[in-house]
C-alpha cells in the first residue's frame, strides 16, 4: 500500500522516532508499504516518520532503473563509526520535494541494525549508501538535510514550504 508522504513544514518531521520493540509480520508489512511508497515517489531512501510513523526504521534501494530492485530494511539503525574523510553529495528529500543542496558528510559509516527478520547485522558503507544511511538516520532523530546547509538557505526553503502549505490549506468560510 502506498502511504501519503509527510511534507515540510509538518512538525512530525522534527520528532525523534521510538525504537521498534518487536519485529513481526505487521512490521514486515509496514516495511513493504514503505518500499512501495519509496518506489512510487520515486526515491532511494525513506524513513518511517516520512509516512507518519515515528519508528526507528528505514528502507533504502540504490538499484538503477534497469536493474532488479535490491531493497534494504534497517530496523533500529545506529551509526557506530564514521570515516575520517568527507564526501559531498547533492541531496534531495521526498519530504522536501524539488529542492536539492550539496551536503558534506563522513565518507564512510558503520551501522548496526536489525534486518527484516530481526537478525542483528552490521553494514560498513561508503559512497552513496553511506550518504543515504546518514540522511535517513537523521530523519529518525528529527534532523533534515537542510539542517546541514547555511541558515540563510535553510530559512528560505522553510519559508517557501510554509507558504506552499498555507496556499494548499482549504479556505475557511465564516458563516
Amino acid at each position: 500500500m502506498i502511504r501519503p508522504l509527510i511534507i515540510l513544514p509538518d512538525p512530525l518531521l522534527r520528532l525523534v522516532s521510538k525504537p521498534v520493540e518487536r519485529v513481526d509480520d505487521d512490521l514486515r508489512g509496514f516495511a513493504d508499504d514503505m518500499l512501495e511508497t519509496m518506489y512510487d515517489a520515486p526515491g532511494i531512501g525513506l524513513a518511517a516518520i516520512q509516512v507518519g510513523e515515528p519508528l526507528r526504521m528505514l528502507v533504502i534501494d540504490l538499484s538503477k532503473e534497469d536493474e532488479p530492485n535490491a531493497p534494504h530494511v534497517f530496523i533500529n539503525p545506529e551509526i557506530v563509526a564514521t570515516g575520517d574523510g568527507i564526501s559531498v553529495y547533492e541531496e534531495g528529500c521526498l519530504s522536501i520535494p524539488d529542492y536539492y543542496a550539496e551536503v558534506e558528510r563522513p565518507d564512510t559509516v558503520t551501522v548496526k541494525y536489525l534486518d527484516r527478520d530481526g537478525k542483528e547485522r552490521v553494514m560498513e558503507a561508503e559512497g552513496l549508501m553511506a550518504t543515504c544511511l546518514q540522511h535517513e538516520i537523521d530523519h529518525l532523530n528529527g534532523v533534515l538535510f537542510i539542517d546541514h546547509i547555511s541558515k540563510l538557505k535553510r530559512d528560505m526553503v522553510v519559508r517557501k514550504f510554509k507558504k506552499l502549505a498555507r496556499d494548499k490549506a482549504p479556505s475557511r468560510m465564516v458563516g
